[in-house]
């Protein structure tokens, strides 16, 4: 196996085993449980899940789906996050290689995927990710390999406040609270991470994604416009379009104008 193969291969494994400990915050962040103690454990019957039965992906496997003790069927959830994950850690080497870049973007991928599953789970983005979230892009700023730093501040300006004068303006207009404050503090982490210039496309696919699935959720759902769609996900997902493919992206859209 040469040098490649293997590097690719541990950034999978990486990935997956980054994704089990995702699954752990998705459960556990919003329930205010600590994330490192006590060791995992099925949530139906509490039964104390083994290290072989805690493999990535290989364990739900091999267990088909169901908890060792009480043959509970596990969340499809679980594979899905490690999967999406690995898949995530498996892009991001293959463009950056063997470098911070690469690290560091796989840990802003990652909580983007944490704060996705737990706003479709919760409908809440956590202050404990997306602050310590912001303070991390800038921190990433002052390095070489991240965005310039008054790329960065602005972009958490412009990202937070522009959703925060959209929030106001459609709630004095309609009366319903239509964004949330946690979706603003996460376009405030994007715009940290990814400097200003990210933001408009981001919010454009965000904003043509989650109209599309909210249309199909809203006719299918039989709840019509009562029927809530959380913003997080959308978000997350135009900024690692981005990420994998911001150039490309930018030059398309201007050249649509141009």
């Amino acid at each position: 196996m040469n040098l490649g193969a293997t590097g690719h291969l541990f950034s999978l494994l990486l990935g997956l085993s980054l994704g089990s400990f995702a699954n752990v915050c998705i459960y556990r962040i919003p329930l205010k449980q600590s994330i490192v103690h006590p060791p995992s454990s099925c949530p139906h019957c509490g039964g104390r899940i083994r290290f072989y039965d805690n493999i990535p992906l290989l364990s739900y496997l091999l267990l088909m789906g169901k908890c060792r003790n009480c043959r509970h069927p596990i969340s499809y959830r679980y594979p899905i996050v490690e999967c999406l994950t690995g898949l995530l850690s498996l892009i991001l080497f293959t463009i950056y290689g063997v470098s911070f870049q690469y690290l560091l973007s796989l840990l802003f991928a990652a909580t983007l995927v944490i704060i996705s599953f737990i706003d479709l789970d919760h409908r809440i983005i956590p202050d404990v990710l997306s602050l310590p979230g912001v303070a991390a892009g800038w921190a990433v700023s002052l390095f070489p390999w991240g965005v310039y730093w008054l790329d960065s501040l602005i972009g958490t300006l412009a990202g937070g406040g522009s959703l925060y004068i959209v929030a106001v303006a459609y709630e004095r207009l309609t009366g319903r609270e239509g964004m949330g404050g946690g979706d603003i503090k996460l376009l405030a982490m994007i715009g940290a991470w990814m400097g200003w210039e990210a933001l408009p496309l981001v919010v454009l696919i965000a904003s043509l994604t989650g109209a599309v699935i909210g249309l199909v959720f809203i006719l299918f759902s039989g709840k019509g416009y009562r029927f809530r769609i959380p913003f997080g996900p959308f978000l997350s997902l135009g900024a690692l379009l981005y990420l994998f493919f911001g150039r490309d992206l930018t030059r398309w859209y201007f050249g649509l104008f141009l």
